[in-house]
């Protein structure tokens, strides 16, 4: 089963002009501003697979010219992908690594867990399924001693200098801007070396391994030694790691991103998808590289940028500004800026409602929802039992109050955002409880406890302790549901099998999580869902909550009762819409978005100590989200629409034929 069906998920049609240009002389123009040659694919799996065709073809080449070839392996998430792919070209006969001489880019460093190898990762995908000589395969040594590291990195640039020099190397783009284990802060002239590993390096090996720790260290060959190589095969999929590409093609040479140093190779090579793409300059501003292909999307995000550069709301736009920002296209096909300024400000106002499950007895030609049927029933996904709350708590209200039948589906429980302080502390009050009412029930939490305590949990113990946070985290949700207006019987415990059946909660969608998904919607029948669309989790949790949706909505879109369902996605822990992809914006009032803090403020083991913190400024996610809603209200103001306290913002899913 394909698991990941991000790619359909398309807010508008790219043109395909933008990133497979017909001729060279157009590539040029659409180019102008990328330092470092990309080849932009739709999905990520025709990226990793262009990509390994890439490496085939070099591979040949080089042994054929001169009898073998030394390559530099890497390690990430995405290049194992183009290793999968690799494998495919070689039982196909395409490729051979006969005369493949590797030499890994990084090794983990020093941990008690031996299985947390990256030899033993490339082994896996690539090394174990190809005709390479096992004694051509070179990897730095498990660190003994701290004092030996410099010894051993030298060794370890000899090797390598004693093969030939590298010939080529593979390596992911991370979404910190770093390649292989050189962190924000490498030199451009940096050689082999211990690094120490950042929080984003350590959540990328964690979730690499299935770990609950990762290594503080790595040994990585420095950036120098990367530069070295006569040809580099970078590969970035998906949008979390749109800025960093960006920052590496577009923007300015710095140790803040190691990567961006590929701009002085004179023959290196990104493989990336449309997700990752999305930032950059012919994907995202074609207007300012090549004459567009108009669409009703692209104009209206041409003119949200518009106003962003000169400062002004959409109806004071001129045509000068339009002509002064190279945009005069629109006022040739529009007459003049007035008639565009009108169509855009119309739009977007077009996306306010305070109705989001349809206005009755209203006529709905520019609402954003229909006004039938009345009540709705309607059918929300919540990835972790927090994330409605979070991302569309004054919707929910709003629902509720105005008459729908509102059901919310948790996903997962959330155990592992639930910190053992927290957990800690519902034990003790439950053992303080149970020693004052002397209740047998209370005689697993004794035990439990002591066992916390003791440090003797067995791997079943574990399995409790995780029910145990996982009832903390849906027992808060109740709480926030309630002030939300949501009934207990509309909520849903679905305990999806890829979260509960795996130890960190990380385990592949199948067709058993599907089928959950799946059947309540068929038993609920809904004429509105909205589910989440947070694709940039660093956990993955959402991904995969997500994807499972997403498959059990194309496998029902046939059914009658879907004809009358319209499917809403919505952001806020980790992200949000840009104003040009918002088709539903909810807005709130003070007090509304005062109700929505309260229903929040409900999730007590995440309100301060909550494990995952969105960004560099320590924050938690649900503030970087109502920070969002804020933001996002302003930004309708600053277009000169309403203003608002704060807005919730919702982009439909339309199933694919």
């Amino acid at each position: 089963m394909k698991t990941d069906l991000k790619t359909n998920i398309k807010f508008f049609q790219v043109s395909s002009r933008y990133y497979r240009p017909e001729n060279e002389i157009e590539l040029a123009s659409l180019t102008r501003y990328e330092k470092v040659p990309a080849t932009v694919m739709e999905s990520a799996e025709e990226g990793a697979q262009e990509a390994a065709l890439d490496v085939a073809n070099f591979i040949n080449e080089c042994v054929e010219r001169q009898g073998r070839c030394v390559i530099g392996f890497g390690a990430g998430r995405y290049v194992l992908q183009v290793y999968d792919e690799l494998v495919k070209l070689y039982f196909a006969d395409k490729v051979s690594f006969a005369d493949v001489v590797a030499f890994n880019l990084s090794e983990l460093g020093m941990t008690e867990d031996e299985s947390l190898s990256l030899n033993k990762l490339i082994h896996e995908h690539l090394y174990a399924k190809v005709d390479i000589e096992p004694d051509r395969i070179h990897t730095l040594n498990r660190l003994t001693a701290t004092e030996n590291v410099h010894r051993q990195c030298k060794a370890y640039e000899r090797e390598i200098l004693d093969a030939g020099g590298l010939d080529l190397v593979i390596c992911d783009l991370n979404t910190d801007g770093s390649i292989a284990y050189n962190e924000p802060g490498s030199a451009r002239n940096s050689a082999c070396r211990l690094m120490l590993l950042g929080n984003e390096a350590r959540k990328r090996v964690a979730e690499a391994f299935k770990s609950d720790t990762a290594p503080k260290t790595a040994v990585t060959l420095g950036i120098a030694n990367i530069l070295s190589a006569s040809k580099i095969i970078c590969v970035a999929w998906e949008e979390d790691s749109a800025a960093a590409l960006f920052n590496t093609i577009e923007g300015k040479m710095t140790d803040l991103v190691p990567a961006s140093f590929l701009q002085v190779h004179d023959d290196v090579r990104i493989y990336t998808d449309l997700d990752a793409a999305s930032r950059l300059t012919r994907i995202s501003y074609p207007w300012k590289v090549t004459s567009c292909e108009w669409n009703d999307h692209l104009i209206r995000r041409a003119i949200v940028w518009l106003c962003e550069q000169t400062g002004k709301p959409v109806l004071k736009l001129t045509n000068e500004d339009y002509n002064d920002y190279g945009l005069s296209e629109l006022v040739a096909l529009y007459d003049s800026a007035y008639n565009v300024n009108i169509k855009i400000f119309n739009d977007l106002q077009h996306t306010i409602t305070g109705w989001p499950g349809g206005k009755p007895n209203a006529d709905d030609t520019y609402r954003p929802e229909r006004e039938t049927p009345y009540p709705k029933r309607v059918l929300i996904f919540s990835p972790h039992p927090d994330d409605v709350a979070v991302s569309m708590g004054g919707t929910v209200r709003r629902l509720v109050q105005q008459g729908h039948d509102v059901s919310i589906a948790f996903q997962t429980d959330g155990d592992v955002a639930v910190s053992d302080d927290d957990m800690m502390c519902t034990i003790l009050l439950a053992d303080r409880l149970s020693k004052h009412f002397e209740g047998q029930s209370f005689k697993f939490i004794e035990d439990m406890l002591a066992k916390i305590i003791g440090g003797t949990t067995t791997a079943d113990d574990n399995d409790n302790l995780r029910y145990f946070k996982g009832s903390i985290l849906l027992s808060e949700a109740m709480m926030a549901c309630r002030q939300m207006g949501v009934p207990r019987k509309n909520l849903h415990d679905l305990r999806m099998p890829f979260y509960v059946n795996d130890p960190h909660g990380q385990g592949k969608i199948t067709e058993a999580d599907v089928k959950v998904i799946q059947d309540l919607i068929s038993q609920i029948k809904p004429h509105q869902i909205f589910f989440d669309n947070d694709l940039v989790d660093p956990n993955g949790t959402h991904v995969r909550a997500t994807s499972a949706v997403m498959h059990a909505l194309e496998n029902l879109k046939g059914e009658d009762f879907m004809r009358d369902c319209r499917v809403w996605m919505y952001r806020g822990q980790w992200g949000q819409w840009d104003v040009d992809q918002v088709e539903m914006a909810v807005p709130m009032s003070p007090e509304e978005f005062g109700d929505k803090r309260d229903a929040i403020l409900k999730f007590h083991s995440q309100i301060h100590d909550a494990p995952f913190r969105s960004s560099a400024d320590g924050k938690l996610s649900w503030q970087r989200s109502i920070d969002r809603n804020r933001d996002l209200a302003e930004k309708y103001q600053q277009l000169g629409l309403a203003t608002y306290e704060a807005i919730e913002a919702f982009v439909q899913y339309r199933f694919h034929s």
